[in-house]
């Protein structure tokens, strides 16, 4: 199936040289994310480097209005997050609404601010850009909306990986300074556009989940490296 017909993951994420480097400045780290809990917790409360500083917060929904299509349409751009204090629930329906757009009737806009819902409020555990750089840019989601295509996914599973497990069982009390939890899921995305054309993708990904003891979880950040 020619690649030309549709814009995957792995494609998006190309042409853009100063979001690339950042993530693979940070996959060094990930080894260490997920040797000890602490690597996590130090992963994700990282100082915010000078080029960090300067990245656009994503706007919040509040302030994006819905287009004439959604408004049409008269659904969501990304669904709720669930009520559940359950990291590998949660990080499952979280893989989920990441691999799950639809341009015929959002904007990109609409589809962050729908994925902002979805965070930790933390801003010291926040990894945003990690996330918003799984969404495609404005100008390829433009692309992307010429063609009316749009994503659905399946989910396969979700577990922690190994070597956060391990790391867990050395030093359970780590955990308790940001209760923040590696889980890598597995699915499948579905890809369709205009003029009957489909595709299909595997894709495994590793997020970190807070999830605090009587409070609902949120993401902290989309690891770079996917951690068996």
């Amino acid at each position: 199936m020619p690649k030309k017909h549709f814009s995957s993951a792995r494609e998006w994420r190309h042409g853009a040289p100063p979001s690339v480097l950042r993530r693979a400045s940070i996959g060094g780290i990930v080894l260490a994310v997920l040797l000890a809990v602490a690597g996590l917790v130090a992963y994700v409360t990282r100082t915010e480097s000078p080029a960090a500083l300067k990245t656009s917060p994503a706007p919040a929904s509040s302030s994006v209005s819905p287009s004439p299509a959604a408004t049409a349409h008269a659904g969501v751009a990304v669904a709720a997050p669930p009520r559940t204090t359950d990291p590998i629930e949660f990080a499952k329906a979280a893989a989920k609404v990441l691999w799950t757009y639809d341009t015929r009737y959002f904007s990109q806009a609409e589809h962050l601010a729908g994925l902002k819902r979805w965070m930790t409020d933390e801003k010291k555990y926040a990894d945003w850009e990690s996330v918003s750089d799984e969404v495609p840019s404005p100008v390829l989601w433009s692309r992307m909306q010429d063609n009316e295509q749009h994503a659905g996914a399946m989910v396969g599973e979700g577990h922690f990986p190994q070597a956060f497990k391990t790391a867990l069982a050395q030093d359970p009390g780590a955990i308790t300074e940001a209760y923040v939890y590696a889980v890598t899921v597995t699915g499948k995305q579905s890809i369709a556009w205009k003029g009957s054309g489909a595709g299909a993708e595997s894709h495994s990904t590793t997020l970190a989940v807070q999830c605090r003891p009587a409070r609902s979880c949120a993401i902290v950040g989309v690891l770079s490296n996917v951690a068996p």
